[in-house]
């Protein structure tokens, strides 16, 4: 098993290049699931774990993993299947990190790597209802025949789990910057539902216009169709933040794309990821992001948009 992500830091470059890497798995039915390998950090036989009185439902035990105490999520019964059965099923353990923090998540066998496209990674169709936990889906050839593979939503997962405080901390608003604030609209771009929301309730108690956008490719027309109509977007709003990854186009081709435009080249931008760390940092100079903020933190995004705010008044 350890074979199989082997070779996972040598897979960061196709990030920026509107490609991604998908590590497959089962939750013990006949469905494809999936994740991207950028976000796991090993896979492994689920080791000894510890239940904890009182945790949330979904959460089968604690596994300790070089000292590290790593809470171990059923997806199966995360995501409404009947919860896992351990006895006589393949059971085992991808630990991730997400929004700066880490958690394994329990699956059934775990397949494949598969190397693909973002322009080849489809939103889910709407008429699967808002409540569904996928970001996305794609297929794969498999004897011959398309198999749909399931991209699951993990932000909405974990924010089912942990309860995420849109609460801005005492001294963080700028209380002279309330009035200027009022009515400049923020562009957030976002496949996950849950991370949009997030970002929408916590700048709109700014007085913020939220303007939501599901994947890279939505928000690249849009903005180009404002400008098509004779508008300044860069003074239109005051900055787009934007995810990575996302379905039709990443966040990093995205800003590309829009560095690219002489029409669109001053907007400010913002890279809010899930995915942590100095490589984001260097990925926000490739592409030409003003700003790298890891999710999700409150007070950042509001200290964001107030830096803004500060630099054009």
């Amino acid at each position: 098993m350890s074979g199989v992500l082997n070779t996972v830091d040598q897979r960061t470059n196709l990030v920026g290049e509107n490609r991604l890497e998908l590590l497959l798995f089962s939750l013990n039915s006949s469905q494809i699931f999936a994740i991207n390998v950028f976000k796991v950090k090993e896979v492994l036989k689920v080791p000894p774990l510890t239940k904890l009185p009182g945790a949330n439902h979904n959460i089968t035990g604690v596994a300790t993993l070089r000292g590290e105490a790593v809470p171990v999520i059923d997806l199966r019964a995360a995501i409404g299947f009947p919860p896992s059965k351990m006895e006589n099923q393949e059971q085992n353990l991808i630990v991730t990190e997400y929004n700066r923090s880490v958690q394994g998540f329990l699956v059934g066998s775990v397949r494949n790597i598969v190397n693909t496209a973002w322009n080849e990674i489809q939103p889910p169709p709407k008429t699967t209802g808002r409540s569904n936990y996928l970001t996305a889906i794609t297929q794969i050839k498999e004897n011959d025949l398309n198999r749909i593979v399931e991209i699951i939503d993990v932000e909405k997962v974990l924010a089912e789990i942990i309860d995420y405080d849109v609460t801005i901390s005492d001294g963080v608003l700028d209380e002279r910057l309330i009035a200027q604030m009022q009515g400049r609209k923020v562009l957030v771009v976002d496949d996950s539902s849950t991370a949009r929301n997030q970002v929408r309730d916590t700048l709109s108690q700014l007085g913020l216009e939220i303007i939501m956008c599901s994947d890279g490719l939505e928000a690249l027309q849009l903005l180009k169709k404002w400008s098509s109509e004779g508008l300044n977007v860069a003074k239109e709003l005051l900055m787009m933040i934007t995810d990575a990854e996302m379905p039709e186009m990443d966040g990093y081709k995205l800003t590309n794309e829009v560095r690219n435009d002489p029409n669109l080249q001053d907007l400010y931008m913002t890279l809010n990821t899930s995915l942590s760390g100095s490589f984001n940092e260097a990925m926000v100079k490739k592409v030409g992001c003003d700003r790298f903020i890891s999710k999700f933190q409150p007070d950042l995004l509001v200290e964001v948009c107030q830096t803004r705010l500060r630099d054009i008044l």
